[in-house]
């Protein structure tokens, strides 16, 4: 084992938040075995949001949650069936308003990033359809300054919501001194260092690229963890300003009543004073309180706002069942679960 992946190994194992999925989550599944054993469901949290696929949990379609969100708070955004003919595929775009460059191409069911893509023009937009054989998701780029992800929640018959958690991303970026190249930057940062086997693969030619000194280059405009952006807890940002803001929108929502916006603005200012934002995606049950990635928030804490926030989901769930809203049944959740699991392995994740 070499220098760099010595340090890779160390830097993954003393911080929490690039342990292993099975090492992180492994408190994450007792949570929600001791919630399932209290519904006497095991997947009791599927009847939260009927509206979405297993709640959201695994396998659910981001366009399909897309179009229950107001319109005006998502940016221009087709569904494109595998092996859609590509003139076709251009003549949606440009029926949408879906006509500047770049574009975000994304698989309509998918997770943590995965073939997530900034298209900068058509012949890229065109080797994306064709050597992906999924059905996905184009949709505008949106240019602010600012992305958050925003987990809220309401009661089943109540328009009141209830903001738990706000995380503030920054992308993946660098600054230049005038003589190392970008890879010697990223060298040099513990963040970016995770990244450039990825990057080399990517954009070899990027990599030997010398910045001048004090210009900063996003390196990775996806904002997620996988890729590198950093995600910082942003809880004083909740406010019954930013919270009216988030009301408006979910109480539109039919059928979904938990989730979490990952969103981009202007300012916090911004968003308290208009309401106003671009939602790229919104995340049923799988959508975590992200601001417990802050490597700054302790452990202890991460874990006590994840059983929080499941302990929300399971009052909700006993609203539900009150209402008589059924969950999956045990060979339905892990039939979902089959396809799920056999749909990712093709994708190779």
């Amino acid at each position: 084992m070499g220098n760099s992946a010595i340090k890779n190994f160390w830097i993954k194992w003393t911080n929490w938040e690039y342990w292993p999925l099975w090492a992180a989550n492994l408190p994450l599944v007792m949570i929600v075995a001791w919630f399932a054993l209290r519904a006497r469901r095991l997947f009791f949290f599927s009847a939260v949001n009927p509206a979405i696929e297993t709640g959201g949990m695994w396998g659910e379609s981001k366009f399909n949650i897309l179009k229950r969100i107001p319109n005006s708070y998502i940016p221009p955004t087709i569904f494109v069936k595998k092996g859609t003919d590509f003139q076709l595929i251009i003549h949606r775009m440009r029926e949408v308003g879906l006509t500047d460059w770049p574009i975000i191409a994304k698989p309509d069911v998918g997770e943590r990033g995965l073939l997530v893509t900034k298209i900068k023009d058509e012949a890229q937009l065109m080797e994306y359809a064709s050597t992906n054989p999924i059905d996905f998701l184009l949709q505008g780029f949106v240019d602010m300054p600012l992305e958050l992800a925003v987990l809220c929640h309401r009661l089943p018959d109540s328009n009141k919501v209830y903001v738990t958690s706000i995380c503030v991303k920054e992308t993946l970026k660098v600054k230049g001194d005038g003589h190392s190249t970008i890879r010697q930057l990223m060298e040099c940062n513990v963040r970016a260092s995770l990244q450039i086997e990825r990057f080399e693969q990517e954009n070899p030619a990027l990599m030997r690229q010398v910045l001048p000194e004090g210009q900063s280059l996003e390196l990775e405009p996806i904002g997620n963890h996988c890729r590198g952006t950093m995600f910082l807890n942003g809880n004083h940002y909740i406010d019954p300003p930013l919270t009216q803001a988030f009301e408006v929108v979910l109480s539109q929502m039919d059928g979904i009543h938990y989730g979490r916006f990952d969103l981009k603005c202007q300012s916090i200012e911004h968003l308290r004073n208009t309401g106003e934002f671009k939602a790229v995606e919104f995340n049923g049950i799988g959508g975590e309180p992200a601001h417990i990635y802050d490597p700054r928030y302790p452990l202890w804490k991460k874990y006590r706002d994840v059983y929080r926030h499941w302990k929300v989901i399971h009052q909700i769930y006993k609203k539900q069942a009150d209402k008589q809203v059924v969950p999956m049944s045990l060979n339905e959740g892990i039939e979902r679960l089959r396809v799920y699991r056999n749909y990712m392995g093709k994708l190779g994740n």
